[in-house]
């Protein structure tokens, strides 16, 4: 009987320390997911350690939804959509994401991200690889690395 209070003290106990930190994600997830819905405008892009030209990268465009939702464009065409997760209270912070339409379609990546008011970065790899721990990319690592100016 003593072990059965015992044990139904520690769930009593836990269950709040739980919800709460359920809760905390959940509102990380909404602040995130609200920084970074709009347009981005690529700046820099740098695949498996080679960088485009800045030129071309600024040709790329992603549009993000305050729901995971977001679109590739290239000069105005969208060429990929798909959906993404984010685990904002890690450290870095962790997003996952899927293709679901255009070229990449069926595709899934895992990465890092950091993101400023009208500044972010994005470095991942097909899910078939490690999730990238740093902002890097090289012809070893075979990360993607982006990084992304508001559109206002």
């Amino acid at each position: 009987m003593r072990s059965l209070l015992l044990g139904l003290l520690v769930v009593g106990v836990a269950l709040p320390f739980a919800a709460n930190a359920e809760d905390a994600q959940d509102q990380a997830i909404k602040k995130d997911r609200k920084k970074l819905q709009g347009t981005w405008q690529v700046t820099s892009l740098v695949i498996a350690g080679n960088r485009a030209k800045d030129e071309d990268a600024k040709k790329f465009t992603v549009v993000n939804g305050d729901d995971g939702t977001w679109s590739v464009r290239s000069e105005g065409k969208e060429s990929s959509k798909g959906t993404s997760t984010i685990s904002p209270t890690v450290k870095p912070k962790t997003i996952d994401f899927t293709a679901t339409e255009g070229g990449a379609s069926g595709d899934q990546f895992v990465g890092i991200y950091q993101l400023g008011k009208n500044k972010r970065k994005l470095c991942f790899v097909r899910s078939d690889k490690e999730r990238p721990t740093e902002f890097t990319s090289t012809t070893e690592n075979q990360n993607i690395l982006v990084t992304y100016e508001r559109i206002k």
